[in-house]
């Protein structure tokens, strides 16, 4: 219990300010913006793709439609690609959590190695797909509105601490609860058994990473907890990386939507980044060039010291924030997610936070024909009311990674 108050108050202020930073970006920068640097099928759109994703706060289930919406809009399959991995392994709010948690060369490297894995797996896309064609599919000018400095502002703060609270708030409970865990019960010094052998934790680490979901910031204090038991810092960035980056989901979602040589390419630089830069950052660290560590140590001995005040009434304010999302606002939209009986019902599959309902509601109001729609992350459904075909709606919802059925 210990460890996980010492977690939570050390993360806190930071992933506070991260949050709020994360919500002036959305609620300030038009989703337009994105796909209009993005539709050549060249390098640039690739770095441009890599440079907008690296500070948006989207999960890996949250990057899916999000990538699939700018692949709809015009996006190339390398800067679809160069997306899909930078944005999920970091975020304004998991790169200050890492710098409260983990140190500075762990800031650093994170984003750094995000970086250079995305342009990687971009290019090599990018090059593979030269006479590749383009889907593009113009926003109609309905569906944007124009909003006053004071109404963004309000969004920036929903959007920050509702929204994202919704969307990774659980698994960042989960995070620090498997955290707690690993350091109550893993035995002190269990990884040394692959001292000397960084390929062989590496290995470890990739096998469990890929296949099962976790948040950038819940990422954190497993990643601290591991380290704690002996993980080298390589195999500790290697689960920074590659954790985020995929999962099952993304997996199925990108072999359907653009293809297995895509995804064969994606997948590839993304493990062959996580271990390039783990294998690095071990380097590093044992050759005593950065000491990754220091954190780490710091904490340990400053342990007696206790919490700041700050740091405490910040996460009094976060867990604040954590039940009046995971729970009060949750319970209020249940409630609130009726249709009139105008409109006609689609069962959605696949959303699994707010990014995906609003790339559901964008995608279905896109749809010449709809008038209005409304989308339940609750209950998976859409209440939609116009004249567009239930056809046209499905395939508009089917195209950014989620199947429809109309009731």
């Amino acid at each position: 219990m210990n460890q996980f108050f010492a977690i939570v108050t050390e993360m806190a202020p930071y992933l506070l300010l991260g949050f709020l930073f994360a919500g002036l970006l959305h609620a300030f920068i038009p989703a337009q913006f994105y796909g209009k640097y993005l539709s050549k099928n060249n390098l640039s759109s690739v770095l441009y793709a890599t440079l907008l994703g690296i500070p948006l706060p989207l999960c890996s289930c949250g990057v899916i439609p999000a990538a699939m919406s700018l692949r709809k809009e015009g996006a190339s399959k390398g800067a679809t690609v160069s997306f899909l991995i930078a944005t999920p392994q970091t975020g304004m709010d998991s790169i200050l959590a890492t710098y409260g948690l983990m140190g500075l060369p762990f800031a650093i490297i994170r984003p750094v190695a995000a970086l250079v894995t995305a342009l990687f797996g971009g290019t090599l896309t990018t090059l593979s797909n030269k006479d590749g064609e383009q889907i593009v599919t113009p926003v109609q000018a309905s569906a944007v509105e124009k909003k006053g400095f004071f109404r963004k502002l309000k969004e920036a703060l929903r959007y920050a601490f509702v929204d994202m609270m919704q969307d990774i708030g659980r698994w960042l409970v989960l995070g620090l609860v498997v955290a707690a865990l690993i350091a109550a019960f893993v035995p002190q010094g269990w990884f040394t058994a692959f001292e000397g052998n960084t390929w062989a934790s590496m290995l470890l680490v990739l096998c469990i990473s890929i296949p099962m979901y976790i948040c950038a910031t819940g990422s954190i204090p497993i990643a601290v907890a591991l380290m704690l038991k002996g993980l080298t810092p390589g195999a500790a960035l290697v689960l920074l990386m590659a954790g985020p980056a995929c999962n099952l989901a993304s997996i199925l979602v990108v072999n359907k939507v653009m293809g297995k040589k895509t995804l064969a390419l994606y997948l590839g630089s993304i493990i062959l980044g996580a271990v390039t830069f783990g294998y690095l950052a071990d380097y590093l660290q044992f050759h005593g060039t950065v000491n990754f560590l220091g954190k780490l140590v710091g904490e340990d001995a400053c342990c007696h010291a206790g919490p700041s005040v700050l740091s405490i009434i910040s996460g009094i304010i976060l867990v604040v924030l954590l039940i009046n999302a995971l729970v009060i606002t949750r319970i209020r939209n249940r409630h609130n997610n009726n249709k009139t009986t105008s409109m006609k019902t689609y069962h959605i599959k696949g959303m699994s936070c707010n990014h995906c309902r609003l790339s559901a509601e964008r995608a279905i109001l896109n749809v010449k024909g709809v008038s209005s729609v409304k989308v339940s992350l609750e209950k998976g459904e859409a209440y939609v009311e116009g004249t567009a075909s239930a056809e046209d709606i499905c395939k508009s919802v089917e195209q950014i990674g989620f199947s429809c059925t109309a009731e």
